[in-house]
């Protein structure tokens, strides 16, 4: 398990203070500009130097988009978006250049790779009493350092291209996040892939071990899209658009 400042950087990239509102923000206003309503977070001041990983407002066969550009960096877009979960979370994304070109193989299973060309996470208001106690101890301990409320349960959908799809796992610095990827090895690239999943279903099963037989998903505090490639010292480059919630599946 990561001592506690480690595990404060690991969190507080994900984490922001939340305030309710209905739908999510579009990611491109109307002008064509990147929409202020998404906040950029990094590491906190123990990585302050390193570089950020970029998004840029732009389109992509016709459709507008960000695209997210890694070279050694990380960096989110949170939106702090607060409330039970809808029926799904929807998007569109694609993945130009995968991890490459660091000096270590990216694999999103050993800390010493762990990277992604491309993720969208989804944070929820997990209660301690469920989180085991040594963890939640060490969480406690992280908030302190950080000054922030770190989230017990984070739900990512992460594009990676070294591990089949549909791989799920828990992050390998800390179980607050675990992973479901969407897209794995062999997944076509430079082509639009749309997603549509049931956060609360998802959270139902990467967090199972730690909620009671038919107990509902807790309250969603905040949405993210992200990429990094700190640890493996790569590049990549994709594309996401059209983040919202529905209803019911397309």
């Amino acid at each position: 398990m990561a001592p506690a400042p480690a595990l404060a950087a690991a969190l507080l990239a994900f984490s922001l203070g939340a305030h309710a509102q209905a739908p999510l923000p579009a990611l491109v206003q109307a002008d064509g500009a990147l929409n202020p309503a998404w906040r950029f977070v990094g590491f906190p001041k123990a990585k302050a130097d390193l570089p950020p990983t970029r998004f840029e407002a732009g389109r992509v066969d016709g459709t507008p988009a960000v695209q997210v550009i890694t070279a050694s960096s990380y960096g989110t877009l949170v939106q702090d978006w607060s409330g039970n979960a809808p029926a799904r979370l929807q998007w569109r994304w694609r993945l130009d250049t995968p991890l490459s070109g660091g000096k270590t193989p990216p694999d999103i299973l050993t800390k010493a790779g762990d990277d992604a060309a491309l993720k969208v996470c989804v944070m929820f208001e997990h209660a301690l009493d469920r989180v085991p106690f040594v963890e939640r101890t060490v969480l406690r301990i992280a908030r302190s350092v950080s000054g922030e409320a770190l989230p017990a349960a984070t739900v990512c959908y992460v594009w990676d291209s070294t591990h089949p799809a549909l791989t799920q796992a828990a992050n390998p610095y800390t179980k607050r996040v675990r992973f479901i990827s969407l897209q794995g090895k062999g997944a076509p690239l430079a082509r639009w892939v749309h997603e549509s999943r049931d956060v609360a279903a998802d959270f139902a099963t990467l967090f199972a071990d730690e909620l009671p037989s038919n107990a509902a998903a807790p309250r969603i505090t905040r949405v993210l899209l992200g990429a990094d490639s700190d640890n493996s010292a790569s590049t990549s480059s994709g594309w996401v658009a059209d983040l919202r919630w529905a209803e019911q599946a397309p």
